[in-house]
């Protein structure tokens, strides 16, 4: 990193020393001096930044050492974050950020009721009134490493009770008072069911269609729930409403992750654990911090990724039904496989068989939990051992582990999609026959390869899901790479084209 002092044009002033990191970083980005320069600008339009122009001759000197002035380091770390599909922090750049606050960062937030609601309601409206590229150029960044772990973690720690403004005023007021007040609320028993039950009608159209299609009435569902928190409410209505809520913001984060909007996903993760906490529902809060342990698997950050899924066990390990345990030990078995760790893997991996067989005995299981069915549990145990033959260099061991798996699940799913072709889980069949496709792909079998790939591009193109196309995309994309000229693969490649093109956001991944 070079060692300079910054005046006010962003230009140093002293000897620099070229920076290594952004070299390398840039040099494999493929991008060119212009295009990074243009797309710098692009972005700094977008946060309101209208006094930032960048050109070839301002890259070149931040690649000789200098160091800019914010918001570009944030800039420079979200578009290479975007370019490769990973979290690619301003130090890893070489670059300095300027101290942010817990706001700026999203994740550091006040353990409390009253700021919980404060802050799931603000951002949710700034969500609605933004458009899409719109509200990806706000200052909110991903978080990892320690940035991240170390809040979660106070999940589990006891925070002084702040005062409940709202359930304070219900309690002051007079019986009439008190009772006109919930009338106001409008929250009746059969009210909150039916809040309870278009949360769970909203988690069956995303397993059907994708996070595309209704996110934003998450998002409107969820805002207008933390509208009814700021009103008076006795101490049982608040814990079930924050229950949902926490329902809707994990929900909200997931469809955000699945059409590739990141940092909204992990801020609105964030959000749904501050909620989850509201409500004294621990399984809850580690079903939560599953989606946040699954987004780093994906964004290739495995050791985050097992640091929140231990934490997630930890703090449920009295509570959560076996159906949850076998979950969390499937994505415990995947954080593994990332890692390269096969023992711990294989470890993971039958204690999650042992809990699902446990799964249904008389425990009732909540409804966010129901998705994780037997063909779930095939799908994620394949999947690890899936990257653990890929870690190994295709080793014939764990694929053999992985195939019969991967095939059981792609045919339970197959079975409940054809026995309701209006619902199911169309998005984990298509992201199911993708891994079968990679599957053959590791075992260097083009022809399955491609008829796996043509079946998941039929279903890709009625979902909504950034997710799996990307996902079909890049497997295809080594698919040509490793077959060449096959004609199935040729094929394939010709319709990929034609019925599924590159959208804008992809295109910047």
């Amino acid at each position: 990193m070079g060692g300079v002092t910054v005046d006010g044009n962003g230009s140093g002033t002293s000897v620099r020393r070229p920076n290594e990191r952004l070299e390398s970083w840039f040099r494999r980005s493929g991008w060119s001096k212009g295009e990074l320069a243009r797309q710098v600008n692009r972005r700094a339009r977008q946060l309101g930044a209208h006094h930032i122009s960048t050109d070839t001759s301002r890259v070149r000197r931040w690649l000789d050492g200098e160091q800019p002035r914010e918001p570009i380091p944030r800039i420079l770390s979200e578009l290479f974050s975007e370019r490769f599909g990973c979290v690619v922090g301003i130090e890893d750049l070489g670059l300095r950020s300027a101290p942010t606050s817990a706001a700026v960062s999203g994740i550091d937030l006040p353990w409390a009721g009253p700021q919980t609601v404060a802050l799931i309601n603000e951002f949710s409206r700034s969500d609605l009134m933004l458009g899409r590229r719109g509200f990806l150029g706000t200052s909110l960044t991903m978080s990892a490493g320690p940035a991240l772990i170390e809040p979660m973690q106070r999940w589990l720690v006891p925070t002084p009770g702040a005062p409940d403004t709202a359930g304070a005023r219900l309690t002051s007021l007079r019986p009439q008072e008190r009772a006109a007040g919930r009338r106001v609320a409008g929250l009746s028993e059969p009210e909150l069911s039916q809040l309870e039950a278009s949360t769970s009608q909203f988690r069956r159209w995303d397993a059907q269609a994708g996070g595309g299609l209704r996110r934003k009435a998450v998002v409107g569902q969820l805002h207008e729930v933390t509208d009814l928190l700021q009103e008076a409410q006795g101490e049982t209505v608040r814990r079930r409403l924050f229950r949902i809520t926490a329902e809707l913001s994990e929900l909200a984060g997931w469809m955000s992750y699945d059409i590739g909007l990141q940092p909204t996903a992990q801020k609105y993760f964030v959000l749904a654990l501050h909620a989850a906490k509201e409500a004294e529902d621990r399984p809850l809060g580690a079903y939560v911090l599953s989606k946040m342990s699954r987004q780093m698997i994906h964004l290739g950050r495995g050791e985050d990724a097992l640091e929140l899924i231990h934490l997630a066990q930890y703090g449920s390990r009295e509570r959560a039904t076996p159906r949850t345990q076998a979950m969390l030990y499937a994505l415990e078995a995947r954080a593994y496989a990332t890692l390269g760790q096969p023992p711990k893997c294989h470890r993971a991996v039958r204690m999650a068989e042992d809990a699902f067989a446990e799964a249904g005995r008389g425990d009732q299981d909540p409804d966010w939990i129901g998705f994780f069915s037997e063909a779930e549990l095939f799908a994620e145990n394949a999947h690890s051992y899936r990257d653990l033959a890929y870690v190994a260099g295709r080793s014939p061991t764990y694929l053999s582990r992985a195939r019969p798996l991967m095939e059981q699940a792609v045919e339970l799913f197959a079975r409940e999609c054809a026995a309701d072709p209006s619902g199911g889980h169309q998005r984990s069949y298509a992201l199911n026959l993708i891994g079968m496709a990679t599957v053959h792909l590791l075992g260097r079998e083009a022809e399955p390869c491609a008829d796996r790939a043509n079946h998941a591009m039929g279903l890709a193109r009625r979902l909504r899901s950034e997710r799996v196309n990307n996902r079909l995309r890049k497997t295809w994309a080594t698919a040509g790479r490793v077959f060449g000229q096959v004609p199935e693969v040729t094929e394939m490649t010709e319709r990929l084209t034609a019925e599924l093109p590159e959208s804008e956001a992809s295109r910047a991944v």
